[in-house]
């Protein structure tokens, strides 16, 4: 009878000495638990860092050693929207990315709808060439698609980078069709008891449920759109009056090169914006991209 008490204080002793020891220990576990995440984050975080930096620099301390801005000077981005037309290149690359994503959204959600919840015959094989076509490099198709567009008369514009994307994009056909299969069936089941067509189906019930994987493919088509480089060369190098800012930089980068700091202004200037539009859409980025399988 004696013992029980005995033995409860003995474990609550040792309890309240090993806790001290634990405390002690739990900065040291997270660090350890935690390096390889700060490691990279450093690592991804230097060279922003390093931009920045250049970009408050005068001409002669970019050319030397000096890390750190000494004075810090903010006249190059002044400069900046002096010396380029800045607000007519982020004026093109808005149009270019906000309409090729919402065309995307318009063509790509139905073909995914499609593929994923309306069985007919040839359906694999039409996934099969969508994942071809994923995988195929722009440049196999680049001469005989200039050449059409050419035809056309719509070369130094934008449309030629805007208006393919009205009949679906392959990466964010598949995107979509992979998040759709997530969705469990017994919804759309529901919804077609309710009434629906497969048109209604697919806006009333997929749509509100899918809103994450929709806003991942619209970021990643948004992005995509703003960085493109390769596109405004094709068709807009001959005409100023439409470059975008990844290519504007690019040519003022190539006939300004000794310019340093004036040349990461303007490349902080073109981040702030994919930079802005992530950190606000991060979560249901993440949420789509996570919540997107490999369900076949």
């Amino acid at each position: 009878m004696t013992s029980l008490p005995l033995r409860q204080v003995v474990a609550t002793t040792a309890v309240v000495a090993r806790a001290p020891r634990r405390r002690g220990r739990r900065p040291l576990a997270w660090v350890a638990e935690h390096v390889v995440l700060v490691a990279l984050a450093i690592l991804f975080i230097s060279p922003i860092v390093f931009v920045f930096l250049t970009s408050v620099m005068t001409s002669n301390q970019t050319l030397s050693a000096t890390l750190w801005p000494d004075p810090w000077t903010w006249n190059n981005y002044v400069e900046a929207f002096q010396r380029v037309p800045l607000a007519r290149w982020f004026g093109n690359s808005a149009i270019y990315a906000t309409s090729a994503t919402l065309l995307m959204l318009l063509s790509s959600i139905p073909a995914a709808y499609v593929l994923a919840r309306i069985k007919f015959r040839g359906a694999n094989v039409i996934f099969v060439a969508i994942i071809i076509a994923m995988l195929l490099p722009p440049q196999v198709t680049a001469v005989p698609v200039y050449l059409m567009w050419s035809k056309l008369g719509l070369t130094g514009t934008l449309l030629p980078l805007i208006l393919p994307n009205a009949l679906g994009d392959a990466f964010s056909i598949f995107l979509l069709r992979q998040f759709f299969l997530t969705i469990p069936k017994e919804y759309a089941d529901a919804g077609r008891i309710d009434g629906n067509g497969e048109w209604g189906v697919l806006v009333r019930v997929i749509l509100p449920m899918a809103k994450p994987g929709i806003a991942a493919t619209a970021i990643f088509m948004f992005f995509n759109s703003w960085n493109d480089y390769y596109g405004p060369l094709l068709y807009t190098s001959e005409n100023p009056q439409w470059w975008p800012v990844a290519y504007g930089l690019a040519t003022f980068r190539g006939i300004h090169g000794t310019d340093w700091g004036l040349t990461m202004a303007i490349t902080m200037l073109v981040m702030v914006p994919v930079v802005l539009i992530f950190f606000f859409a991060q979560k249901i980025f993440v949420e789509g991209i996570t919540l997107t399988g490999v369900k076949g």
